[in-house]
């Protein structure tokens, strides 16, 4: 209880610096700070605030956001609510509170079904943009799904219980509560153990097939599984089942397989057949003996690392095809995974096993190199004070969920106070941060405007083709620009809403867009934005400021002037004709604008130079290594990689340079290319890791 009550402190903290600086109110900075969580996590695709409330008692109506258009999401219209207590202390609320936090969500959804309702409206107020996209799609909509995120702690027990129905659509409620959030910050941990009881809640147990030996590292089945029993675990937990970055994936790059439903609806005996099957991990399974032999009785926390549009196909045969489901058949390939391997383990799984979408390693896991870089450099980098501040500081790159609030709380007191002035939380960013501020940089506001997760996997897409072809770019002066887009990404989020044009609402979508705006307009044939200054100040220009506020006011008015037959402001910034619009607008910026810009000549040089400082760094740091193993491995390797047939001539020249120190040193080149064959060498198997 007392890491809850430090972590509810903490967040109390941050959304009150966050609403203070930026002049909002304390529940939208907590809604904006939660949802990027929800999104993570596969509750829900993306999350837009839509505030929204009026009524008392019994007529009281209320809706805090929304889930983006259903169509885009297997048709799940997803509505959230907040129950936000501006407090110190923990307060907590049980499954009986929970009737009158909802019950206002449940009316919204019923008027805003009605052209009544939706045209008593002005159409800027979010409600008739929600209304109107709700009475668009309802023919769509297969589910509704009722989010309840709350600072509060929730001691109940029920969560994804189906409620009542609208018309012939099924609604469920999930409860994202303090100690949820405090479970993801820390470990990624995102909810409950999902315990699949097949034996008493879907059917039957799972006939099953051992696939690996007592004792193997990795406990192994090969199952044989039911389409109905699959639609059915689908259809209650959706894409929680879904490893997270597989799933933001795909969400980048298909939808549903229209192949897939065609077999399941035309050709079900033949979906075996036809079908690769999924690859899945869990925590734990539970075995029985039947008269027909073994069968899984129950999978805790099952993840699908590969079949997610098996998967999703399958599901949606419940409403095109649900007869002929019990004609279909898939096979899954299950690891067991403990807990503590699972980032070792998922990602190869995963990238061995997804050849169907040819998924490059990059394109998702948080241990990819170019990740583990940026976290190194983010470790590492030191940037100067600010003017007026003592401490010159870094920013901490958190590539996995719960490496900072974890390596803070292991400190003592006096330690935690000394990692503070070093890691400012202000200066704390995530993969999803990182990939919004270089989209808005790039001129992808539209991409950004689709949420956390879709951004992120189009921005990972990107580097891995970009890493795949080579890595040197991604040096410390990339990271050190990364940072100066952070901090014009983040000036933003912090003034908009203090101007006067600002009428509330939309403030993720002009940040991303005035951000890119400038990086477009400040971009020619001979000069570009000098991000180097900024990082340099940690701060921006007055004269940038200025025009990236500029150019957010035009972006308030594009985004919230949609052309006639658009009603739907957040899905309209969604889009690329939205961008289109703002970048084709000329804007007067003021005569201080070009004293923010610098000769890409100039900005070339500092990548020269950056990039000879590299070379320079690996080449002691190769000498230094290649001395410190000594003559004596330098001469075994030589032997080895001659009896193997694996040196070419310069190899054994160079090699037999290191065999022969001290008499003679190699130099830091023969230093960088002895280090290479020694990994060629090991990648070959000719001498061990």
């Amino acid at each position: 209880m007392r890491d809850l009550e430090e972590y509810h402190q903490n967040l109390m903290a941050d959304i009150r610096r966050e609403a203070d600086a930026s002049g909002i109110l304390m529940v939208e900075a907590f809604f904006d700070r939660i949802t990027e969580r929800l999104t993570e996590a596969g509750e829900l695709e993306v999350a837009d605030r839509a505030y929204y409330q009026a009524g008392e008692g019994a007529q009281k109506l209320r809706i805090d956001g929304y889930a983006g258009d259903p169509r885009d999401s297997e048709g799940v219209l997803g509505l959230i609510v907040c129950d936000f207590v501006d407090g110190d202390d923990v307060q907590t609320f049980g499954k009986g509170d929970v009737k009158s936090i909802l019950n206002p969500l449940i009316r919204f959804l019923n008027k805003a079904r009605t052209e009544t309702f939706r045209d008593s409206l002005n159409e800027a107020n979010p409600a008739f943009q929600i209304s109107d996209l709700i009475i668009t799609t309802w023919s769509q909509v297969t589910k509704v799904k009722l989010i309840l995120v709350s600072n509060r702690h929730y001691i109940g027990r029920d969560d994804t219980v189906k409620l009542a129905e609208v018309g012939d659509v099924p609604i469920t409620w999930s409860v994202w509560d303090l100690a949820r959030f405090e479970r993801f910050d820390r470990s990624g941990q995102a909810r409950e153990d999902v315990l699949i009881d097949f034996a008493n809640d879907f059917g039957a147990p799972l006939p099953a097939l051992k696939a690996s030996q007592n004792g193997a590292a990795l406990e192994s089945y090969l199952l044989i599984v039911p389409g109905e029993q699959l639609a059915a675990v689908y259809d209650r937990w959706g894409a929680r089942l879904l490893e997270a970055n597989v799933r933001s994936f795909l969400q980048a790059r298909a939808k549903t397989n229209k192949g897939i439903q065609k077999t399941v609806r035309d050709e079900p005996e033949l979906f075996f057949p036809y079908n690769n099957g999924l690859s899945a991990t869990a925590d734990e399974v539970s075995c029985v003996q039947t008269d027909k032999g073994l069968a899984i009785a129950a999978i805790n926390n099952l993840q699908i690392v590969n079949g997610a549009q098996t998967t999703g196909s399958i599901h949606a045969g419940l409403k095109s095809a649900k007869d002929r489901l019990s004609q279909v058949f898939v096979q899954m390939k299950l690891t067991v995974v403990p807990a503590e391997r699972s980032e070792e383990i998922v990602p190869k799984i995963s990238e061995y096993a997804n050849t169907q979408n040819k998924v490059n390693a990059a394109d998702f896991f948080s241990n990819h190199p170019f990740h583990i870089r940026m976290e190194q450099f983010s470790r590492d980098v030191i940037f100067a004070a600010r003017e007026g501040e003592r401490h010159d500081s870094k920013w901490f790159y958190e590539r996995s969920r719960g490496q900072f609030i974890n390596a803070r709380g292991r400190l003592s007191a006096a330690q935690q106070r000394k990692f503070d002035l070093q890691f400012p939380k202000t200066q704390l960013f995530s993969k999803t941060d990182l990939a919004k501020f270089a989209n808005s940089a790039a001129g992808q506001p539209h991409i950004v405007s689709r949420g956390a997760q879709k951004n992120f996997a189009e921005f990972a897409k990107e580097i891995g083709e970009s890493w795949s072809k080579s890595d040197a770019k991604y040096d410390e002066l990339w990271y050190r620009r990364l940072i100066a887009k952070a901090i014009i990404f983040r000036k933003l989020e912090e003034e908009i809403p203090k101007q006067p044009w600002y009428e509330g609402g939309y403030r993720a979508n002009i940040v991303t867009y005035a951000m890119a705006k400038v990086f477009n307009d400040g971009t020619g044939e001979k000069q570009m934005l000098d991000l180097d200054t900024i990082w340099r100040r940690q701060a921006l220009p007055e004269a940038l400021q200025r025009a990236l506020l500029l150019a957010a006011a035009e972006a308030h008015a594009v985004i919230t002037h949609p052309p006639s037959g658009v009603r739907n402001m957040s899905e309209w910034a969604k889009q690329q004709a939205c961008w289109n619009g703002l970048k084709g607008r000329k804007l007067d910026y003021d005569a201080g604008f070009d004293s923010c810009l610098v000769l890409k000549e100039i900005a070339r040089t500092s990548e020269r130079d950056e990039r000879s400082k590299k070379r320079e760094i690996e080449g002691i740091s190769a000498q230094s290594e290649v001395v410190n193993r000594g003559p004596e491995f330098w001469r075994d390797l030589l032997a080895r990689g001659v009896s193997g047939r694996k040196l070419t001539p310069k190899d054994q020249q160079i090699l037999g340079v290191c065999a022969s120190m001290p008499r003679q040193l190699p130099s830091e080149l023969q230093s960088k290319h002895a280090m290479s064959v020694l990994e060629r060498l090991r990648y070959q198997g000719i001498v061990a890791n």
